[in-house]
């Protein structure tokens, strides 16, 4: 990381404010510490606050800016105090990347309950509905920002999903909405598709080493995508060297989705 030695921390998101939902998680706290690192001043949320608590610590350590908030995402009144409370300390809201998890029970469509196949279409659409409104209604005074989505889609799908593919479908549906919506206040609105992360999937899961196979089989390049790269990629993304991307999946699947 480089260093400032009047200002603090300095990057490619310097003097910028960023929002990560589900910090707490492998993911979301990936993300959070590549933001940080990169000069953002970074708010975790998160169900969970020991989790939220060891990523902050792990930020102030290196030198970077973290605050934490106990918040239901799928709560309108939790989010927006969270969002409020940054803005106001300081003055800015310019990221916004929504890593919850959407309660999926993944089964074939002939086997699952309705209320099940619902789940996560519900959860995932109304979660990025509302941290996006919340965020955009102070990126809209300042006439910029990113929102960063994460999950993606595509013209493929795999046998016993539930309802996770439409709820990722969806979540596409969404962001088109919103990057038509919000472009013209200089908002750009972005997903991030990897194809399952190695990392992420505990050790003790059944089926583990299969889905581990699986991921790495159906891959282009002799490797598979890891935390490191979704942190990295996110960085691009919500700094100003990818100012021109906006309603468009980037994909760090290594080749594993194919685009449309």
């Amino acid at each position: 990381m480089l260093l400032d030695n009047e200002t603090g921390p300095a990057g490619l998101l310097k003097g910028r404010t960023a929002l990560v939902y589900g910090a707490g998680g492998p993911i979301g706290g990936a993300v959070a510490r590549a933001f940080a690192a990169e000069g953002a001043a970074v708010f975790l949320a998160g169900r969970t606050e020991s989790s939220l608590v060891k990523v902050a610590r792990d930020i102030r350590e290196t030198g970077g800016s973290a605050d934490t908030a106990v918040v239901d995402a799928l709560d309108e009144t939790q989010v927006n105090t969270f969002v409020d409370q940054a803005a106001r300390k300081t003055k800015r809201i310019d990221i916004s990347f929504n890593l919850i998890s959407y309660g999926d029970v993944q089964q074939p469509l002939m086997d699952i309950s309705a209320e099940d196949f619902s789940q996560p279409v519900n959860t995932a659409t109304r979660t990025h509905f509302l941290t996006t409104r919340a965020a955009a209604r102070h990126m809209i005074r300042q006439r910029s920002g990113v929102v960063l989505m994460f999950g993606g889609s595509g013209p493929q799908t795999l046998h016993g999903l539930g309802g996770l593919k439409v709820a990722l479908d969806a979540m596409e549906g969404q962001r088109r909405q919103w990057a038509l919506e919000l472009g013209k206040n200089g908002i750009r609105v972005v997903t991030m598709v990897t194809g399952g992360i190695v990392e992420t999937i505990p050790w003790q899961a059944e089926g583990r080493e299969e889905i581990v196979k699986e991921i790495a089989r159906t891959a282009h390049l002799n490797r598979t995508a890891t935390l490191e790269d979704v942190g990295n990629v996110a960085v691009f993304i919500a700094s100003d060297r990818a100012a021109a991307i906006t309603d468009a999946t980037v994909n760090i699947s290594c080749g594993a989705i194919v685009d449309y």
